[in-house]
């Protein structure tokens, strides 16, 4: 088969851990006969300094005209310092998100037997974890009005839902949960929110045509607190954009680092694929940063958008490899050696 992948490196390591995404991605195609073409694009704060914009219609091009989108990271320190700064790199990721229609943020959490102990969280609680956390992505408070008045004294920012928006993004947990558990948790503010209370009632108008998913609903402050007590209590869950941002950075320490998680972005045509970490402008160029988080997003790319679960398994089966024998960068070796970025990329699609 053949691919038209655009590739979106962005800002601080993304450019280093995408080529490792790369190598891999290459050697599973060379594996299983398929072809690959790559079509790079700036994003970020790299597409800012290029061409004054964080998201530049010739990359939206580029990304319409491919069959998937894997991307690396956004943001600079130099606008994270500057509050009055007009344009930002991460208005370019939720411009591309809009644009695309990427509504549905799939992030998975899971736990690597070889990493058990590195959890910040006990064993025993954090054993056995795998539940998939559905962000809605292209509405609520990031995209409300927003401004100030009273002489810059106030500001607002308002979170607007509609039904549709809602269903769309219900309607992909539901079919998630089919495919899984058959469990399904929608997380709100319902006793407080009216956006919460939309959520609520048009999941629950969605019960009767999925009758096998067990569905929950649950406040966002409580799920806070159950993802680091009983994590595997969990299977599918569904929210709004703010509190989903939250929840999923919440939980991807339960596996030890963020360096290690995937995810997704989707819509109704195409599919982006990225790592959840940023750009840690701190380690841009030093050769430290972990690319497994990149390279798993690759292996999602390979089973979602191309239906090809066995190359998917390939890298995911590489990385388990990788991890059990300690071949990791310096944020998991624990004090023993250390490898650098592009080392464990070389590594990864040698033993593919």
């Amino acid at each position: 088969m053949k691919f038209n992948i655009a590739l979106l490196a962005g800002d601080g390591i993304g450019p280093e851990v995408i080529d490792q995404a790369v190598k891999v991605s290459d050697a599973v195609a060379k594996k299983f006969g398929h072809e690959i073409t790559w079509k790079p694009a700036l994003t970020g704060a790299a597409a800012i300094d290029a061409v004054g914009e964080p998201y530049p219609d010739e990359t939206h091009e580029i990304c319409l005209a491919s069959d998937a989108v894997l991307f690396g990271a956004i943001g600079h320190p130099r606008f994270d310092n500057d509050p009055s700064a007009k344009v930002r790199p991460e208005q370019g990721l939720l411009k591309m998100r809009k644009k695309l229609g990427l509504f549905a943020n799939v992030r998975p959490t899971f736990t690597f037997p070889s990493l058990i102990d590195k959890s910040p969280l006990k064993k025993e609680r954090i054993e056995g974890t795998d539940l998939v956390f559905l962000r809605e992505l292209t509405g609520g408070i990031y995209f409300g009005e927003k401004g100030r008045r009273d002489g810059g004294e106030t500001a607002y920012d308002n979170c607007v839902y509609t039904r549709e928006e809602v269903q769309r993004l219900a309607k992909k947990g539901f079919e998630l949960a089919m495919t899984r558990s058959k469990k399904l948790c929608c997380v709100d503010k319902a006793n407080v929110l009216e956006t919460s209370r939309l959520w609520r009632e048009t999941v629950q108008a969605m019960e009767k045509d999925y009758p096998e998913v067990e569905v929950s609903y649950e406040f966002v402050d409580a799920v806070a607190m159950r993802l680091v007590q009983w994590p595997n209590s969990y299977d599918v869950l569904i929210t709004e954009n703010l509190f989903g941002d939250i929840l999923t950075d919440e939980a991807s320490v339960i596996s030890g680092s963020m360096g290690l998680m995937p995810s997704a972005s989707m819509g109704s045509d195409i599919a982006l694929f990225e790592p959840i970490h940023g750009s840690y402008p701190q380690a841009t160029g030093l050769n430290i940063a972990n690319p497994l988080a990149t390279v798993l997003s690759a292996a999602m790319m390979f089973e979602t958008a191309f239906n090809l679960p066995n190359e998917g398994k390939a890298i995911r089966d590489v990385v388990n490899k990788s991890l059990a024998e300690g071949i990791v960068t310096e944020d998991l070796a624990d004090g023993g050696k250390a490898y650098g970025t592009k080392e464990v990329g070389d590594w990864l699609a040698k033993n593919i």
